[in-house]
């Protein structure tokens, strides 16, 4: 088995090869903080050969973690509050008790019609586009002029599956 896990990684190009975030993250900043939150909203998975190509929904719940340079006079990497003002207000305004539809969807324009707030997403929305999305879209935008970055975002969609997406 470990074989096959190591040429399965030789396969892949640098970029895409398995990386252990703890440490990484460690190398970088031993602090870091994590905040969760949680949302509702519906989706439908372009392509996808089962029942989630259909219009579905989920309780997802969205891991913000985040790390600085060092941390604040109080020993914090930064006060929580931060957190859920930028980042959690963000998916709460933008994505919670919504559509999210890729932007591709053929039955985007069809359900902006009978529901206008239905977001139109520029990627399949499944959950490791929609964590790579905020780390790499969302929050370098919301988290300018604070002390810390967004190194990993995990998406839960429930309890028994999510996916996590890190730099």
């Amino acid at each position: 088995m470990a074989r096959l896990r190591a040429s399965w990684r030789t396969s892949l190009p640098v970029a895409q090869q398995p990386r252990n975030p703890q440490s990484e993250s460690i190398a970088r900043n031993p602090y870091q903080i994590t905040r969760k939150h949680e949302i509702h909203c519906g989706h439908r998975v372009c392509g996808h050969e089962g029942k989630c190509r259909n219009l579905h929904g989920h309780a997802y719940v969205i891991h913000f973690t985040c790390e600085a340079e060092g941390l604040d006079p109080l020993g914090r990497v930064i006060e929580f509050g931060v957190i859920k003002s930028h980042l959690c207000q963000w998916l709460e305004d933008n994505w919670d008790h919504r559509m999210l539809i890729w932007a591709q969807d053929h039955m985007l324009d069809e359900l902006r019609t009978i529901d206008p707030s239905v977001v139109a997403v520029p990627f399949n929305p499944i959950a490791e586009n929609i964590a790579a999305h905020l780390v790499t879209r969302v929050a370098p935008d919301l988290l300018a002029g604070t002390p810390v970055r967004l190194v990993r975002v995990q998406v839960d969609e429930t309890s028994k599956c999510s996916a996590a997406y890190y730099v």
